[in-house]
């Protein structure tokens, strides 16, 4: 997978039944500089995570992750940088890849919704405990070496 001008590009030998996702690292900046990232919990499945889903017919990774990000969260956002991908096997058996985005929060609130329960704002140091998967927690760590929340925040 390569990423040009912003898109992820997928293979052209990748698996016919791969499912398309994207989502958002959504961060704010509270007094001090100080960085939060929004982390929701889902009841339906148990888990703390970030906001992500299923692209739709003609969406980029990009247009997805900013959809999904309203959808569960309720905030409209705009997209800082490209962070990385996810891979693995989805509960019904498929290959699975998650592009994720780094976004900052222009607008909007979260309220209860069909897919997300909770949402809940840390800071850096107590977002990856939370997290319930592995590979989330491992997208975080590249989230964590970015420059752009180190030199918005100060």
């Amino acid at each position: 997978m390569y990423l040009l001008s912003g898109e992820l590009i997928i293979p052209k030998d990748a698996p016919n039944d791969l499912i398309r996702a994207a989502g958002g690292i959504v961060h704010r900046f509270v007094l001090g500089g100080r960085v939060e990232i929004a982390c929701i919990y889902r009841e339906a499945r148990g888990d703390w995570t970030f906001p992500k889903g299923k692209l739709d017919a003609g969406e980029t990774f990009e247009q997805a992750a900013l959809r999904e990000v309203v959808e569960e969260t309720g905030m409209f956002c705009r997209v800082v940088r490209f962070v990385g991908t996810t891979n693995y096997t989805h509960r019904k058996g498929k290959p699975k890849i998650v592009a994720y985005y780094l976004m900052s929060v222009n607008e909007g609130e979260f309220a209860p919704n069909e897919e997300v329960d909770e949402l809940v704002w840390l800071p850096l140091e107590q977002v990856r405990e939370l997290l319930t998967w592995d590979r989330d927690q491992e997208l975080f760590d590249l989230v964590l070496q970015l420059p752009d929340l180190h030199a918005q925040a100060s």
